[in-house]
C-alpha cells in the first residue's frame, strides 16, 4: 500500500473520516487554542496568513513538513468520494486509502470532477462575483516570471469549467513543483495588492486565485490525472448560491459573507 496522506483543512472540531490516509489539520492555528488536531503553525509554516490564504496555510504546512509518497488536501465539509456514495452515510462514502492506492496505479494526480459554468467563462464569473484586481495582477506576475504559463492563464477568458476547491492528491515530486510555482506567485501577489482595501470576505482572494491557477499549472505541464467525485458533508443551499450568482451577474452585486 502506498504512503498517502491527505490533510483535512479545518478550523473547528468536526466529524472526520475513519481512515489512516487522513490527517485533520487546524488551519490558522497561530494564536489560537488547540482543537486537538495537527496545527499548521508548527515547523515551517505560514499559519499567520490564514485570514487571507485560507486552506492554503494547511497546504503549505503539508508541503514543507509531511513525509509521504503522495500528499493531498481536502476540507472538513468537502471530500473525495468512493465509487458508491451512500447519501445516508456520507462519511463511509469518502475515498479510502485502498481506493486511492488503486487509482495511483495509473496516474500521479487525483483531482475533483470539473465544475462547469454554463453561461459565462471563468474570468467573467470571477469578475462578477469577486474583485478582479488580484486576478489581473496575477496575470501580470505570470507574464513576468512564468511566461510559459501565460497562454493557459489567458484561457480563463474562454474556458467554462475548472478543477475547483483547491482539492487534489498527488505524488510528492509533483506537489513540490506545483507548490514552488504557486506560492512564489502568491507571495509576489501579496507584495502588490493591499489587503486592507477589502473586507474580510474579499481579502481571502489568495485561496480563490489559486483555485484558477491549479489548471493553469496542470494544463501547462500536461500531466495526466484522474477525476474523482467530490461530496459535500453538509446540505448545500442551492437557492442561496443561485440567487447570489444571478445578483452578481445581472445586478453587479459581489458575493458577501453570507455566501
Amino acid at each position: 500500500m502506498k504512503n498517502i496522506k491527505v490533510i483535512i483543512a479545518t478550523h473547528k472540531k468536526y466529524e472526520m473520516p475513519n481512515d489512516s490516509m487522513y490527517l485533520p489539520v487546524q488551519v490558522g492555528a497561530e494564536g489560537k487554542d488547540s482543537i486537538g488536531y495537527q496545527k499548521d503553525n508548527e515547523k515551517d509554516n505560514i499559519s499567520i496568513k490564514n485570514p487571507y490564504f485560507c486552506e492554503l496555510t494547511g497546504l503549505y504546512w503539508a508541503w514543507k513538513n509531511l513525509d509521504a509518497e503522495y500528499v493531498g488536501l481536502a476540507h472538513y465539509r468537502r471530500h473525495f468520494a468512493s465509487k458508491k456514495v451512500n447519501k445516508k452515510d456520507l462519511f463511509n462514502s469518502v475515498l479510502t486509502l485502498k481506493d486511492a492506492d488503486k487509482i495511483f496505479e495509473n496516474t500521479d494526480i487525483i483531482t475533483p470532477n470539473k465544475r462547469k459554468y454554463y453561461i459565462e467563462n471563468l474570468y467573467s464569473h470571477y469578475d462578477h462575483t469577486l474583485h478582479i484586481e488580484p486576478l489581473d495582477i496575477t496575470g501580470k506576475i505570470i507574464e513576468e516570471k512564468y511566461p510559459d504559463y501565460l497562454p493557459e492563464f489567458n484561457k480563463l477568458k474562454k474556458r467554462t469549467s475548472a478543477h475547483m476547491f483547491n482539492m487534489f492528491i498527488m505524488k510528492k515530486d509533483k506537489l513540490d513543483e506545483y507548490c514552488t510555482w504557486l506560492f512564489d506567485i502568491l507571495f509576489e501577489l501579496e507584495k502588490r495588492v493591499d489587503n486592507s482595501k477589502y473586507d474580510s470576505f474579499h481579502a481571502r482572494f489568495y485561496g480563490r486565485v489559486s483555485e484558477l491557477l491549479f489548471d493553469v499549472w496542470l494544463n501547462t505541464k500536461g500531466y495526466n490525472y484522474k477525476e474523482v467525485k467530490v461530496i459535500s458533508m453538509e446540505k448545500v443551499n442551492w437557492w442561496v448560491k443561485g440567487t447570489s450568482f444571478l445578483k452578481a451577474k445581472f445586478k453587479k452585486e459581489k458575493y458577501g459573507k453570507s455566501f
